[in-house]
């Protein structure tokens, strides 16, 4: 569209699960308003949003794509976003700067778990939207049936806006409720339609389905509610002015229907869309977008032209050929092609670029974005996903929206060694592309980390690692990062003398070892007295200290919350040294510690499990078999229950593929780590003996 308002932009993000329709919608959404010549196909792979090779062999989606179109006056950017819970950072992104959804239902699934945390975040933002119940061609179902679903699955309230023509596989069209007007389609994937009667067998029910929703817009509003009471109807335009109303505030859900998959009953969808879902202006002034300056108090970004410049980047992708791409929401404020900006987020002044409207992977360069509108940047210095832009002399920052933490991390190592330093560069850019990913080397473990949201996340990263740098990994399971301290204190002398002929070596230190409290580290004491040993010397003994402290006597972790004290010694004028009092104070360190009563320590997570009642049982006793100490359970309401527990990391290196056992994949968790803690002996002794073996095997 030329010359776009912002009340005439329609956001709106598309959330399901995998196998519903949601890229087959969008194919026929854009069959339908002629941005494509022809519907693609998910499964022969010629979808326009689903163009990546990980997509087409999987045949679902792993990263979310924007479409932008026009319906009639309406200027539409739907986002469609993976189903799986692997990739549900990406729905979130796109949700957060959506002003409503489209849930599109399978009439043959139901509504299935994977939408649960998608919906809550969408009633905590208060998102608006409306269901397209789509397969209904399919053998046994149902509309009605698929909406009692949606109605006792998010208890809501929903509304039938169009009924279908036919059942299953005899499914020809579909009544626009609103208007009271039947059309069939011709189910060629046209997404044509031709307007007929209402077969008589469905008079009755087209009937009384549209005084239904008569009734409902009319609740929605009090003036429309008076005159429903008075007169008995309402005209068209104040049916869709009810249903709006009460569409926006969420009090009401509509409810269409068809076939994605034979583009069928698209036109009142796209129809319902415009009309009745909100623009930014209306929107943001209802739940307005809050950012703050210079860390004060949050301002409220309206949708207009004539406000400064703010803009959020909710995706980057690094495209082969255009280099960095960074997808941007505004706010407020307009932005013109090569119109410089500022980086609130990084204090940087970008250069700006081309703008681009995006279908798919297919860009189509606009010289203008206004508040509310979507466009593509490409080859932007210093902008990131999570950035916000600004005019120069009104820098704001928008607050990001919560991601939830990786869950399965994965040690890795390139097959070539010659290829160290690529992986590194690779997985940054698949992190920036992907915020939910994480990439790190522990320095304990000197292991390379990539952590995700689960088995399929990280695979689907590694294929990308290979296909597009040429890089491939070995994958295993990351070691814990143990560590030893001591129960008790002990002292002990550490002397080194050496003589070869010429100037010998002689250092001499009585060391104290003594435990501190979990967490503190290290702690060094001098409380050598009358130069026993020559202060210059000192620090070469807390040096000798610290590298023994790299390698604990009972596994060879790192040593941790002890405290050293030096309190006597001895020197020679001549032999002397930094060097033997380093060799010294190692010696002396290592002979208390067997003194010392040494431990070893595992990490403990604080680990957070979101379950379905049903599964609380189940849960807790997983929990309790992995050593785990159950904190506290917090009910959520008909969302199920919050359990928090205590467990040690080595028990929950595979804990994803457990949970999903005991409940279905419905339930969801998080985990931080939470402090150290002794190890139990039986599980001690394990420890020490496989890292004996691992020691043994590599000397051999």
């Amino acid at each position: 569209m030329k010359d776009t308002k912002p009340e005439s932009i329609r956001n709106i993000v598309l959330l399901s699960y995998n196998g519903a329709g949601k890229t087959s919608l969008v194919e026929a959404i854009l069959a339908t308003t002629g941005a494509v010549s022809q519907m693609g196909s998910v499964t022969a792979g010629t979808t326009a949003m689903d163009y990546e090779p990980e997509e087409h062999h999987r045949k679902i989606s792993v990263h979310s794509s924007l479409c932008q179109v026009s319906w009639h006056d309406t200027a539409l950017n739907l986002i469609d976003t993976p189903g799986a819970p692997s990739f549900y950072a990406e729905a979130r992104q796109a949700s957060y700067i959506s002003d409503a959804a489209l849930w599109i239902v399978n009439a043959s699934l139901g509504v299935k778990s994977e939408c649960e945390k998608a919906w809550e975040y969408t009633a905590t933002v208060e998102l608006p939207g409306l269901f397209f119940v789509t397969g209904l061609d399919k053998e046994r179902t149902s509309l009605k049936a698929a909406t009692d679903v949606i109605e006792q699955s998010f208890e809501i309230k929903t509304i039938i806006v169009s009924l279908p023509i036919g059942q299953e596989a005899g499914i020809e069209g579909v009544v626009d409720l609103i208007t009271g007007t039947a059309y069939r389609y011709p189910g060629d994937g046209s997404g044509k339609r031709q307007k007929i009667d209402i077969p008589p067998t469905m008079k009755e029910e087209v009937e009384a389905a549209r005084k239904v929703l008569i009734e409902s817009a009319a609740e929605a509003d009090d003036q429309l509610l008076e005159k429903y009471l008075a007169e008995g109807s309402l005209s068209n335009a104040e049916i869709l002015q009810g249903l709006k109303q009460g569409t926006v505030s969420r009090k009401l859900f509509p409810v269409l229907c068809g076939s994605a998959v034979k583009n069928l009953g698209t036109m009142e969808l796209l129809d319902t869309l415009a009309a009745v879902l909100p623009s930014p202006v209306e929107r943001a002034a209802m739940h307005p977008t809050h950012a703050t300056h210079n860390g004060g108090e949050p301002v409220s970004l309206l949708a207009s032209t004539s406000a400064p410049l703010s803009a959020y980047v909710f995706k980057t992708i690094i495209d082969p050929f255009m280099g960095h791409m960074n997808y941007v929401r505004l706010f407020s404020g307009s932005l013109h092609t090569d119109a410089g900006f500022f980086n609130a987020s990084r204090g940087v002044k970008e250069k700006g670029g081309k703008l681009f409207h995006a279908i798919g992977k297919k860009y189509v360069q606009v010289e203008t974005a206004v508040a509310g509108d979507i466009v593509a940047i490409p080859k932007l210095k210093d902008t990131q996903t999570g950035d916000t832009l600004t005019a120069d002399a009104a820098p704001l920052i928008i607050p990001k929206p919560p991601l939830m933490r990786p869950l399965m991390a994965f040690a890795l190592e390139p097959k070539s060694k010659a290829d160290v330093e690529k992986v590194s560069l690779g997985l940054h850019k698949l992190v920036e592309e992907d915020p939910s990913l994480e990439f790190t080397r522990n320095n304990e473990t000197h292991e390379m980390i990539l952590s995700g949201m689960s088995q399929l996340h990280v695979d689907v990263t590694f294929e990308k690692l290979k296909r597009k740098y040429g890089i491939e990994v070995n994958v295993h399971t990351p070691k814990v990062p143990y560590k030893e301290t001591i129960k008790r204190a002990a002292s002990a002398q550490g002397k080194y003398k050496k003589q070869t002929g010429g100037h010998g070596q002689y250092g001499d230190a009585w060391l104290k070892l003594e435990p501190l409290k979990r967490g503190t580290g290290f702690k060094f004491v001098n409380q050598v007295v009358g130069g026993a040993i020559p202060r210059n010397f000192i620090p070469a003994v807390e040096k000798g200290v610290l590298e023994a402290m790299h390698e604990g006597i009972l596994a060879g972790y790192p040593m941790v919350d002890i405290q050293v004290t030096v309190y006597d010694g001895s020197y020679h004028d001549v032999d002397s040294s930094e060097m033997s009092f380093k060799i010294a104070a190692s010696m002396g360190f290592k002979k208390a510690l067997d003194q010392a009563a040494p431990v070893l320590l595992e990490p403990i997570m604080s680990v957070e499990v979101s379950t379905p009642d049903d599964f609380v049982g189940a849960v807790i006793g997983d929990l309790n078999s992995r050593r785990g100490r159950i904190q506290d359970t917090i009910p959520k309401g008909h969302h199920g229950t919050i359990i928090k527990a205590a467990v040690p990391l080595v028990e929950m290196l595979k804990y994803q593929a457990s949970l999903n056992a005991h409940t279905g994949g419905r339930a969801t968790y998080s985990m931080d780590f939470s402090t150290y803690e002794e190890v139990p002996k039986d599980q001690a002794q394990k420890v020490i003996d496989e890292q004996k073996s691992m020691k043994a095997a590599a000397v051999s």
